[in-house]
């Protein structure tokens, strides 16, 4: 960096209400760091690279497929492999870092927490993103946050949807039933 000028870092925080599950189910879908292609918006890929399920230094590597802006069938990979820093399950908080990457990030931290919902963790829950980043290359800060913004509310109700009980109709003899099921 040339002497006499700044680069200021990006800070963000951002939260998004779950509605119904606790903070004790959600949590363990945010815990699971390979899981992110489940929940996060635009990400066809996500997979342990190295180190220990679940331990700080796992390292995982997302990927996302997008078309070409020029209306050719052109396809690119945006990739990126990211660090787990550390994991807390009493707090219900991971931090963690992206390394390699094709997507303009130098350096970026991001923590995700699930908290309780005003305290209350009888009506649902929060997840909160926050992170610090030197400005990244091809985006804008504003472009940034919207782009965390949009995914964490997403993933929220991703996450809410998929543990909502699901009912089915269970045939029992000639009776039918209604059962609270995950799956049928």
């Amino acid at each position: 960096m040339a002497e006499g000028t700044t680069q200021t870092k990006w800070e963000s925080k951002f939260s998004a209400k779950v509605t119904g599950p606790t903070a004790e189910q959600v949590w363990p879908l945010l815990e699971d760091f390979c899981s992110l292609h489940k929940w996060l918006p635009g990400i066809d890929t996500c997979y342990q690279v190295e180190g220990v399920y679940g331990q700080p230094g796992l390292i995982r590597y997302c990927a996302s497929t997008t078309s070409s802006s020029s209306g050719s069938d052109e396809k690119t990979i945006n990739w990126c492999k990211e660090k787990l820093l550390a994991i807390d399950p009493i707090q219900r908080c991971l931090s963690y870092e992206v390394l390699d990457n094709n997507v303009g990030f130098k350096s970026y931290v991001g923590t995700m927490r699930v908290s309780l919902n005003d305290g209350d963790d009888k009506h649902g829950c929060q997840i909160e993103w926050s992170y610090t980043a030197d400005p990244v290359e091809g985006w804008t800060f504003e472009g940034l946050n919207s782009y965390v913004s949009s995914s964490l509310q997403f993933m929220a109700e991703k996450m809410e949807k998929a543990l909502q009980p699901k009912f089915c109709s269970c045939e029992e003899g000639s009776l039918t039933t209604r059962i609270s099921h995950l799956t049928c």
